[in-house]
């Protein structure tokens, strides 16, 4: 593909010094086209030169870039990352609680900020905080996936103004062509670029305890036959486990360090580094430069020295996961990426994190335990773990290593290699803040507009489609019965059918009659029947003896039978012999006249005596059948005849029906009858197809009447026309409280906003206040956590006083069918207020089961609360002096965020 002119002109300046790869070139002609790009490539491939492509557009042309990213570290990466590409003075930073340079033509920011700042506008317009803004770049854009966060990604790109292009960057996702035809829907025209390309090709290995070999054919489209032969095929025990030192061991004979090894446990990850601390994977010049980068990064955090992980560090081992110290991290980070850590322990997070890449990537199992249980890798876990194998101009070959474990092995190791990605999924769920912001600024119409816009929407219209497509055909064939009946009364309709339906009871109550009558008339005959001597004339039919009508035949023979009833055999009006008893023998007439007259007939040799039997008379018997009358008188029950009277008057008012002057009336009750069944089954298809269609709003609607019952929204306009989308139809006004709540970010704003309203806190000192936001925002602790710290008892009155507010928002939650979590936590937050008050940090953690990492996640989640204090509308001074000097009083190594 030919570059674009304002391409070649950048690459005439050096701006790419490498060539480009194809992916990249149709995304850049993409961009210059005017359309927004979806970039799906694997991990490492090269997106963010198109990111990059945009800034250099950006600052050539006079005009601003926001890049948005999941993570504040990642955040804190590419500001690092550009202000060394681009100039300092071109690149800033917002993350909430972190704001550098915020005007600068090229702005970093998580999604949430860039989401939030969209809330101040009213959607599709250009406010003063994107004024000038081109382009809007949403890195690791499968995030979208993400449970607790995906929403986040889907309101920023539907709120997103159409004249701002969107760059979003996604790992290799199943359903990419559907993520951009939605975003061509709800944003504008949008082109996909996909490759499956990688730069630095993967190779799959399988290490038991016989060794390490090659995961996948040659073809790499299935496994590898020779470890099919091996105990390595599936479920295997604990001799088929490789020892940890040997399977490095391994790695570094075949020159496949450094290393990522992936395992799903904090203590399994601190375990893994005290196995191999004696172990060194470093040259001794390599020894040499970590002993100097560790002891300059201890000379400035003496703090974050920690036993048990300096050694092995010192030695190119190391543990990265999130209850470690986030400055120690950062360390470990740095010397990965200058190669001088050979291996580090981590937990997934590092894969979904920074840009970290190894030569090789160990995942020590393929199975994990989750909230739903244990269970097996997803593809995209898998993928993410593995695309961070292999580093782009370092490496030829980028390896991934799968190890036998007691509950998998290469077979399952297999399939998550060759199966390809999940698709992403929409995890779009309205919340308060997303309630009171969007009408600040909306009529409802629009809102609801706004909502059925999300990506779970336009799936579960996909989804629906064949359903759409019945309902279609449905309707088609309702319409066409419906001009098959005009003009037919309903009414006539229903009447034929009641009678046809009557005529069904009654056809059926004389086939009852008929058979008790004629059960009636075998237990006289049978009791007639001993006495009964050749010349009788018999009517049979029964078990032996099958026929629709009785026969008409003279009995010939009696001879003893198995039981009490002899054999009987006859000669029927037709020549025909037949052997019964007297369970065939329906009724007894008068004998047959003459039959003294003639010889008794022989039966056929042929003929046994078993019921059952039957054959064919000779000319010798025909002239007695021809005696036998065709017919004879019968009795006729007169309960039968009574019955038979009633179903030839429901005869005749059939004949005489009115609907008979439409057609014929059976065809035309059939089609009403299809009418009513399809009118009934459209309407059950179209409530279950709403209720699939409208569910976010529905949800929506329930959080609007849980605002307007706490004071939250007030209902300006009421219709009384009787519509039933009158709700649509309704004008809110968000009452200060609302504002207060609309201003906060966190997983329940109303819950925040309330307390901070509620006067509780109001009376607290800094530190005490500090400690009451904590338990506001920190997720309820696991029973086997603690902490030697007490609550202060003006902490205890504060929260004892919310309690009851939360009680009732929990009960009001409860009866809409809302599940968003109401924090108001007491077990640990004690350390907030020790933190606050001056502890040092090392005394905290000693008086404490949560790890550091924890401690500072706790702390850090404060932090961010309180930063948004300052800004809430409508809460009193004394807060927001508190929530100030709170900051100071937590915001210091090492829970203090540092950007160099």
């Amino acid at each position: 593909m030919n570059s674009t002119p304002i391409l070649k002109k950048f690459e005439s300046n050096n701006l790419f010094p490498f060539a480009l790869d194809r992916f990249q070139h149709e995304a850049i002609a993409a961009l210059e086209a005017g359309r927004s790009v979806v970039v799906c490539a694997p991990t490492g491939s090269g997106k963010t030169l198109i990111g990059e492509y945009t800034i250099h557009r950006a600052l050539k042309r006079g005009g601003r870039v926001f890049y948005t990213t999941p993570l504040k570290a990642l955040s804190n990466q590419k500001l690092r990352d550009f202000r060394q590409q681009f100039g300092e003075e071109n690149v800033g930073l917002l993350t909430g609680d972190i704001s550098i340079n915020r005007d600068a033509a090229v702005l970093v920011m998580t999604t949430e900020i860039f989401r939030n700042m969209l809330y101040g506008t009213s959607i599709g317009a250009v406010g003063t905080s994107l004024h000038g803004v081109e382009a809007v770049v949403l890195d690791e854009c499968h995030y979208m996936n993400d449970r607790q966060r995906g929403t986040v990604w889907e309101e920023s790109i539907i709120y997103c103004p159409p004249e701002i292009q969107l760059v979003a960057l996604s790992a290799t996702v199943a359903n990419a062509g559907q993520l951009t035809e939605w975003i061509s829907q709800v944003h504008g025209p949008t082109q996909l670029i996909y490759s499956d390309y990688r730069p630095v090709p993967l190779e799959f290995y399988f290490c038991s305890s016989k060794g390490l070999f090659p995961l996948l054919s040659k073809d790499h489209t299935k496994i590898n036959q020779r470890l099919i032969k091996t105990p390595g095929k599936g479920r295997g025990s604990n001799r088929d486990e490789p020892g940890l030192i040997e399977l490095l061991t391994h790695l570094h004979e075949q020159d496949m360090l450094p290393a990522i090894y992936f395992i799903f446990s904090r203590r399994r990850c601190d375990d893994a580094v005290a196995q191999v601390s004696d172990l060194s994977l470093v040259t001794p010049k390599e020894a040499e430069q970590l002993h100097k980068r560790v002891h300059e990064f201890l000379a400035k955090n003496p703090e974050a020295e920690r036993i048990g992980q300096l050694q092995p560090l010192l030695r190119g081992i190391a543990a990265h996961h999130a209850g470690i110290l986030p400055a120690w991290k950062g360390l470990v980070e740095e010397l990965f990426q200058a190669g001088l850590i050979k291996v580090v322990f981590a937990t997934e997070t590092l894969a979904a994190g920074i840009n970290m890449p190894a030569r090789t990537t160990v995942i020590s199992s393929l199975s994990k335990r989750t909230d739903d249980g244990h269970r097996l890798l997803k593809a995209s876990e898998f993928l993410q773990m593995s695309g961070r194998a292999g580093r782009r101009g370092m490496d030829e070959r980028g390896y991934v290593v799968t190890v036998q474990t007691r509950f998998e092995g290469a077979k399952e190791a297999a399939y998550l290699a060759t199966v390809g990605p999940d698709p992403l999924v929409s995890q779009f769920t309205p919340t308060y803040g997303m309630v009171l912001n969007l009408l600040q600024t909306h009529t409802l119409e629009e809102t609801k507009e706004l909502v059925e816009s999300s990506f779970g929407q336009y799936l579960a219209t996909l989804h629906l489609q064949p359903t759409l497509q019945d309902i279609s055909k449905q309707t088609q064939e309702l319409a066409s019965l419906k001009k098959q009946l005009q003009g037919v009364d309903e009414d006539l309709c229903k009447g034929y059918q009641k009678l046809r339906d009557r005529m069904k009871v009654e056809q059926q109550l004389l086939k009852t009659l008929e058979e008790q009558a004629l059960e009636s008339t075998r237990t006289i005959a049978a009791q007639a029947l001993s006495t009964a001597e050749p010349g009788q004339l018999l009517s049979l039919k029964g078990r032996h003896i099958v026929t629709k009508e009785p026969i008409l035949a003279v009995l010939v023979a009696k001879a003893p039978g198995p039981g009490k009833s002899p054999i009987l055999v006859c000669l029927s009006q037709t020549n025909r012999w037949y052997v019964g008893t007297g369970l065939d023998v329906v009724e007894l007439h008068e004998p047959l006249p003459r039959w003294n007259q003639f010889e008794s007939p022989i039966p056929p040799g042929e003929l046994v005596l078993k019921p059952g039997q039957s054959r064919k008379g000779n000319e010798d018997t025909a002239a007695i059948a021809q005696l036998i009358p065709s017919s004879v008188p019968t009795f006729y029950a007169p309960e039968v005849v009574e019955q038979e009277g009633r179903i030839a008057a429901l005869q005749a008012q059939l004949k005489d029906h009115p609907l008979n002057q439409y057609g014929h009336p059976g065809t035309l009750v059939k089609h009403f009858k299809r009418y009513k069944r399809l009118e009934s089954d459209l309407s059950k298809v179209k409530n279950k197809l709403d209720s699939h269609l409208t569910a976010h709003w529905e949800e929506f609607l329930d959080l609007i009447n849980i605002l307007q019952q706490v004071g939250c929204l007030r209902q300006l306009e009421t219709q009384t026309d009787g519509d039933d989308d009158a709700i649509e139809n309704l004008t809110f006004e968000v009452t200060p409280l609302g504002e207060s709540a609309a201003a906060i970010r966190g997983d329940n704003e109303l819950w925040l906003g309330l307390a901070l309203m509620s006067g509780c806190l109001e009376w607290l000192e800094p530190h005490q206040f500090a400690c009451a936001c904590a338990a506001l925002v920190t997720e309820v602790s696991r029973p086997d956590n603690w902490t030697n710290y007490n609550l202060s008892r003006e902490v205890e009155g504060a929260l004892s006083q919310l309690q009851g507010e939360r009680r009732q928002l929990f009960q009001l939650q409860h009866r809409h069918r809302v599940a968003l979590p109401i924090w108001l936590e007491r077990q640990l937050i004690a350390i907030v207020e020790e933190w606050a008050l001056g502890v040092e940090w090392t005394e905290l953690c000693a008086n404490t089961s949560l790890d550091e990492g924890d401690i500072v996640r706790m702390l850090r989640r404060t932090l961010d609360f309180l930063s948004q204090i300052p800004y809430v509308p409508h809460i009193s001074e004394g807060l927001k002096v508190n929530a100030y000097r709170a900051i100071q009083m937590i915001n210091r190594f090492p829970v203090n965020e540092t950007v160099d």
